[in-house]
Parts: C-alpha cells; sequence; structure tokens
C-alpha cells in the first residue's frame, strides 16, 4: 500500500507546476542573465559586505553587462532586553535592503523590490565580545539578505520577457 502511494506522488509530482529554476546549468537563461548583472556601489560597512556577497554569488564573467543591480541598505541596532542597572542585556540587528534591477539599455527599471532580515546578539561584559559579535551579525545577515536578491532577481530573469535582452 504504501508502494502505491509514492508510485502516485511520483506521478503527480510532474503536474504540479515544479521545474527547476537553473534548468540547463551554467548556459541556461537564468545563469546566463545572472552574469550580465553589474552591481552598483553601495555605501558603509554594510554596503561592503552586500557587494561582495552579491558579486561573488553573481559570478559576472566579463561581458558587457546589461542589468545594473542598485541597492540601499538600511541597518540597524536596537537594544532589546534591559537589567537593573539599566544596562542593555540583548540587541537585534536589522538589516533591509532596497534594490533596483535596472535595464541598461533603456534605463528602465525592470525589478523593484526589497528583502531583510535580523539577528539576535546577547550584549556581555566585554566590549570587544559584543562588538565582535555584531560584526558577525552583519556579515551572516548581508550572506542571507544578498541571497534572497538573488534568488529575486533569478525569477524575474526566468519569466523575463524574451525582447529583454
Amino acid at each position: 500500500m504504501k508502494r502505491l502511494g509514492i508510485l502516485l506522488l511520483a506521478l503527480a509530482l510532474p503536474g504540479c507546476g515544479l521545474h527547476p529554476l537553473y534548468s540547463g546549468g551554467s548556459s541556461g537563461a537564468v545563469a546566463t542573465m545572472l552574469t550580465r548583472v553589474e552591481v552598483a556601489p553601495i555605501d558603509g560597512k554594510a554596503g561592503w559586505l552586500m557587494g561582495n556577497a552579491l558579486r561573488d554569488k553573481l559570478a559576472a564573467q566579463g561581458e558587457t553587462p546589461l542589468y545594473r543591480l542598485e541597492v540601499r541598505l538600511d541597518d540597524k541596532i536596537i537594544g532589546l532586553g534591559v537589567r537593573r542597572d539599566d544596562s542593555v542585556s540583548r540587541e537585534r540587528r536589522t538589516l533591509r535592503a532596497r534594490y533596483q534591477l535596472v535595464e541598461l539599455a533603456h534605463g528602465t527599471v525592470v525589478l523593484d523590490a526589497s528583502a531583510g532580515s535580523d539577528a539576535g546578539i546577547d550584549v556581555v561584559s566585554s566590549d570587544y565580545a559584543t562588538i565582535a559579535a555584531e560584526n558577525t551579525a552583519l556579515e551572516n545577515l548581508s550572506e542571507i539578505v544578498a541571497n534572497q536578491i538573488i534568488s529575486r532577481v533569478a525569477l524575474y530573469a526566468e519569466h523575463a520577457p524574451a525582447s529583454e535582452p
């Protein structure tokens, strides 16, 4: 009986509409489009981390870019927990990105979206340890938000009209 259920599930799976985003591998439409995206400079330390994460994931191959990814970041640290002596015991670091994908040939914005994530940080008696935790949180958040941005750009690339470059 279990085998019959698995067989029916396997037969129904192609009808659900799921298909690989990166079909065709590195020569597929999505992967090819991602290599033609340049990342505009992003201000600040968070911008430097985000720019590097995005460039690593896009893996531009030196071809003439067809798109430019413009990103504006909002990086905040907010104190949450308070001890009896009114010092902060817990922080929340939030990284939000507003990004636009601009088609360079016409200067039109073809994708305008946002992404973000947050992390909790314990504030300890050592300032060094707290600063190190804040920096690590920023590095991790930059990777997470960059992954969100790349995923959304890849979805755009999959559904982009054939008339676009």
